[in-house]
């Protein structure tokens, strides 16, 4: 049984769900007050426990640790130096942990518990960049909303994301994890994961407090390279890098954490101009920060700390209020406060904020709010879990070429080949950052085409991806010398009206620490995609591959291709159902794909260049390549449909001066014979301005589905907000001038016009 504290006049009553239960509510008024009375009788190391944050380090249902490190930290647990733990999954698990801080620490403060809850937890939705693919910001909210409720099922209730690094290069693996490219489109979809993660209620049971990663700058490393150093200026910082991050804190999210790289020379764990002067001061963020995994001490590798001690103290005066791994604050932070390196007001204020989170959580109400062993058996992999996932999965995909209509499939009398390494695949289709979800869970492509009887379906794997099972953190050893099931496949393709061929990466061959310097299909897939193209040119290349790859062979000779990326556990059935037509693709590519890997960074809102075109034949000296051609295999937005549409009529009207608004219209006819969806994209370009601008900027999207022949009047709503733009000391401005409108269906807009703005 653990003590109670009683203290002044306030009858403190810490915080167990035994007899000694708190009678604190958690209305939110009377948060601060409770904080002050915590604090109050807190010592200092228990106030930098509540800072520090451990891995699961023991079989928690299994025997007490009794020597080395795991018995050190359990005492840390026990004493109530431990605020939070991570990787702790499953309720008999949780309550066991949290039994100890609750039951036998001094004070009973309860933990958070955190996991990387990325695209589901036990059931899996596609995966971050997929999903942004669907332009739907209703579908990913309800994703965000579907994981919140098995994880938090499970025990937890945090989890590390979203992450909303924009990144303009795919060579780094994590731009699996994010949105793409543009800080629009980021912006709300980070808003959008916010909220399906947090919901309208933080103390509901079955919502979990989000984290917004990894503040900042981390998807612009050096050469697509993990963990690699930033370097860009602050037109940048402020325009295209923040944008997504003020969105979530203007969303509420509980928290942030800070990023592996520097920034201006200074690693962003101890960069008091990101954590402080940005995030806690000028943009009022309340919740608190997250070292991510041993960035404190990692500060020394950088070259900035001297040791453990010297990065502590960076960190903490830099306003990093949590330690993930780094044993940094447990072990050093108290001294340095009694050494007058820290202040203390420093501690208080980041204990503060980290009580606040967990008071929102509802968990001094109950600390075992989320142990309930009958709902995590109810929810985990529930059909209502399983038809979330397969509704996002086939919004996701996007087709990105459909020459002659060979898709969609006729459902009966064809004779369909199905070959590729990752047809069968049922682990690949689950992605990176799947921690929970048990491998061979993912309906396979061969099973969801399987559900279509009509049709005289053979399958041949044709090559190996990977030499064996991969693990998450193992590098993929893949296969580049065994040809010997080409033949069986050749054989199966010569017999075919129709070949599907699933290509791609591995679902682990993208993510944290999987940077690629070359994008083609890995492997052997290449050599087998031509060989099968020799006997049967009919070929329907399905793509699965967590970021852009370089795939200029087979848009020249490849009728059609679907990326359909790694779309989680209801891969293959939403795949299926595109192909056969029964769903009409929609996705938007919310990246560019380049024609090769030395165009990369490759984007669409791009900086015009005092030669931006060739304006005289006979002059070479202007920005391009001698080699290729400057524009990406495929732009950001583009997407095809089974049915077509028509834009016309764009036309703008200027109330700048009377409402502060220029209101845009445009008309969107179906001229197909399908019903189908439209991702109507706005873009604008400031002509001229005090700082230069991109040639486009994404202001505005709507989907429309209309039937055929069908005609749809849009209108959109231009205000300062999207008419202005950040200067180089971070003020937002608007200015007067000329500006271009465009709208279209993807980037390479179709209709346009001007209007002047005078404000």
């Amino acid at each position: 049984m653990k003590k109670t504290i009683i203290t002044l006049a306030f009858c403190v009553v810490l915080f167990s769900c035994n007899e000694n239960k708190t009678e604190f509510s958690s209305n939110e008024n009377l948060i601060d007050q409770k904080i002050d009375s915590l604090l109050k009788i807190m010592t200092l190391e228990e106030k930098v426990g509540q800072m520090n944050q451990y891995n699961g380090f023991w079989d928690v249902t299994g025997p007490k640790p009794d020597g080395g490190d795991a018995a050190k930290k359990y005492e840390h647990l026990k004493k109530g130096w431990v605020g939070s733990m991570l990787n702790v999954t499953g309720v008999k698990n949780v309550r066991a942990v949290q039994k100890i801080a609750v039951e036998e620490s001094r004070l009973g403060i309860p933990l958070i518990i955190g996991f990387d809850v990325i695209h589901g937890y036990k059931t899996l939705s596609p995966i971050p960049l997929a999903e942004a693919a669907s332009w739907d910001l209703e579908a990913i909210q309800k994703s965000a909303e579907m994981a919140a409720e098995e994880a938090s099922a499970a025990g937890i209730n945090w989890t590390f994301a979203p992450m909303i690094d924009i990144s303009r290069d795919a060579r780094w693996g994590r731009v699996m994890e994010g949105a793409g490219e543009d800080p629009f489109l980021g912006s709300k979809i980070a808003e959008a994961r916010v909220n399906g993660f947090q919901g309208k209620d933080l103390n509901a049971h079955n919502t979990i407090a989000a984290c917004a990663k990894h503040f900042a700058g981390y998807g612009f490393s050096e050469s697509g390279r993990d963990y690699n150093t930033v370097d860009v200026g602050t037109s940048t910082l402020f325009n295209t890098i923040f944008p997504p991050f003020k969105a979530a804190s203007e969303a509420g999210v509980s928290t942030f954490m800070n990023s592996f790289n520097e920034l201006n020379g200074i690693p962003a764990t101890g960069n008091t101009y990101l954590q402080r002067d940005i995030l806690k001061e000028q943009w009022k963020f309340d919740g608190f920060v997250v070292s991510d995994w041993g960035s404190i001490i990692e500060m020394k590798a950088h070259g900035f700390a001297k040791d453990k001690k010297h990065a502590t103290e960076l960190a903490a005066n830099a306003g990093s209020d949590m330690d993930m791994e780094s044993y940094a604050y447990v072990e050093e932070l108290a001294n340095l406060v009694k050494e007058g390196k820290v202040k203390e007001e420093f501690i208080d204020d980041s204990v503060r904020r980290i009580l606040k989170v967990k008071y929102e959580l509802g968990l001094f109400d109950d600390p075992y709010k989320y142990c309930d062993e009958a709902r995590e058996k109810d929810v985990l992999g529930s059909e209502k879990m399983h038809n979330a996932s397969l509704d996002i999965a086939k919004k996701s995909i996007v087709l990105l070429k459909n020459e002659g209509n060979l898709l969609p499939l006729s459902k009966k009398g064809q004779k369909i080949a199905l070959i590729g390494p990752l047809a069968a695949d049922k682990t690949s289709p689950l992605g990176s950052w799947r921690l929970a979800a048990d491998d061979n869970t993912a309906v396979s492509v061969l099973e969801g085409l399987e559900k279509y009887d009509g049709n005289n379906l053979t399958y041949a794997k044709g090559t190996d991806l990977t030499l064996e099972q991969p693990e998450f953190i193992k590098e993929l050893k893949i296969n580049t010398t065994d040809k010997s099931e080409f033949g069986k496949a050749i054989t199966v393709a010569k017999n075919a009206d129709v070949v599907i061929m699933v290509l791609g990466e591995h679902g682990f061959q993208s993510g944290e620490a999987r940077s690629r310097a070359v994008l083609d299909l890995p492997g052997l897939q290449q050599e087998l995609l031509e060989a099968i193209f020799k006997v049967n040119k009919n070929i329907v290349l399905v793509l699965n591959n967590g970021r852009p790859l370089t795939i200029n062979w087979a848009d020249k000779n490849i009728p059609a291709i679907v990326e359909a990326w790694p779309l989680g556990t209801q891969s293959g059935n939403a795949i299926a159902q595109v192909l056969y037509g029964d769903y009409n693709p929609s996705g938007k590519l919310p990246m560019s794909f380049p024609r090769s890997v030395g165009q990369i960074p490759i984007y669409y809102n791009y900086k015009n260049t005092g030669r931006p075109v060739l304006t005289d034949p006979g002059i070479v000296f202007w920005s391009h390549y001698s080699d290729i051609e400057n524009t990406p295999l495929y732009p950001f937005g583009h997407g095809l449909s089974y049915t077509s549409f028509v834009y016309e009529n764009l036309n703008i009207t200027d109330t700048f001066k009377t409402n502060g608004t220029i209101s845009v219209s445009v008309k969107l006819t179906n001229t197909g014979k399908t019903k189908g969806k439209e991702v109507v994209q706005l873009y604008i370009q400031d002509k001229f301005a005090s700082i230069t601008r991109p040639v486009k900027e994404l202001k505005g999207f709507q989907m429309v589905e209309l039937n055929p022949n069908k005609t749809k009047e849009l209108k959109f709503l231009l205000t300062k907000k999207e008419l202005g733009f950040y200067n180089n000391t971070g003020d937002f401005i608007i200015e007067s001038g000329d500006f271009n409108v465009y709208i279209g269906g993807s980037s390479n807009t179709v209709v346009d016009a001007q209007f002047n703005l005078n404000n």
